[in-house]
């Protein structure tokens, strides 16, 4: 795999973004490397706070900062013009400028002149390896769980970084698995599923979780929607190619259509289930659902729990919001789904 390094600590670039669905990234730094996180930078017009310092750029020259991690997207993955002032800026300083999105950093001119003449580097972390191979199908040893998502952007990262953490408190063998520009920035590694050609994608995903031991399990951030009218396609590739034993639903409870094509309702948990099994089990046949995973933030606490529990009844399977309540009920239906009791590690 792919493997990156950044220049901690960061400033989160968000643009103009008003919606925190297009600044999922900088949430996911801020989420799971705060520490690493000094403050936040916007456009005029900007409205999306992740909780950091505001400052400018040479308030984060002296405050140490080494790379500006590009925290928001803009459909399609290109760099807007309204953009480049600022991250010129901040590469002339002598910030590293870190992108997932499509449009390559060290293609543009101007940022490309202002990080040599500063010494300032230009990661590119959504650019595959060379040389994928395409799926081969073939059987491979130890076990994965795949997220799975109603639409994009509902927590499929969140939950797999939560139950990584959850399994391994349950003393599982476990590790996440990125396939997304912000899991690559939190885990150091990993595969831009969504950059790869479509030919290479399950190739792409085999080489994302390869063989390992018999009691190791890959916890594989999902990508895409089964359902979306334009991320179907990777969802599909990815679900082939990680060969899933088990899979997590992922939702946003009061999301009704999918974010940006208002004219798709989204799916049921039950026809997410039986189309992720009917397209898994090409590749393993024994592909089972052993929960739910639903972003609750809309919701109170009280309101939350008994949408959870209600949820729960309906599938007869655990739904957890992992981030606010944690991700035990999963851990402890793949442990009674796949006998594990034998396998926890101690200490």
């Amino acid at each position: 795999m792919r493997t990156i390094e950044l220049k901690a600590p960061y400033i989160i670039f968000t643009g103009a973004a008003t919606e925190a669905t297009y600044a999922k990234t900088g949430l996911g730094m801020v989420e799971w490397r705060r520490n690493q996180c000094k403050g936040q930078i916007s456009l005029n017009g900007g409205t999306v706070d992740l909780g950091l310092p505001d400052m400018t750029l040479q308030q984060a020259v002296d405050e140490g900062v080494g790379s500006l991690i590009i925290g928001t997207a803009s459909v399609g993955g290109a760099i807007p013009d309204s953009w480049l002032d600022t991250l010129e800026e901040a590469a002339k300083l002598g910030i590293d400028i870190v992108g997932g999105v499509h449009t390559r950093l060290s293609d543009n001119d101007r940022l490309r002149s202002a990080a040599s003449a500063s010494g300032a580097v230009l990661v590119d972390v959504r650019v595959p390896p060379e040389n994928l191979p395409v799926g081969t199908g073939k059987k491979r040893t130890g076990k994965r769980i795949l997220m799975v998502g109603t639409d994009c952007a509902v927590g499929k990262k969140y939950t797999a970084l939560a139950l990584e953490r959850d399994m391994k408190t349950a003393g599982l063998n476990a590790d996440f698995r990125a396939s997304g520009q912000t899991g690559i920035m939190i885990a150091g590694k990993g595969i831009p599923i969504d950059a790869v050609v479509s030919d290479f994608v399950s190739g792409a995903a085999e080489l994302l979780s390869p063989d390992n031991d018999e009691d190791h399990w890959d916890v594989i951030e999902g990508q895409g929607g089964i359902f979306h009218p334009g991320y179907g396609a990777v969802s599909f590739g990815l679900l082939t190619g990680s060969q899933p034993d088990a899979f997590v639903v992922c939702h946003e409870a009061g999301r009704t259509h999918i974010e940006g094509w208002s004219e798709f309702k989204l799916p049921t948990f039950a026809e997410v289930i039986d189309r992720t099994i009917a397209i898994g089990q090409l590749t393993n046949p024994a592909i089972r659902c052993v929960g739910a995973s639903i972003n609750t933030s809309a919701l109170s606490d009280k309101e939350a729990a008994a949408y959870l529990d209600r949820q729960s009844s309906q599938l007869g399977l655990p739904c957890v919001d992992p981030v606010r309540f944690g991700a035990e009920n999963i851990v402890a239906e793949i442990i009674d789904s796949y006998d594990l009791s034998t396998h926890l590690a101690v200490g």
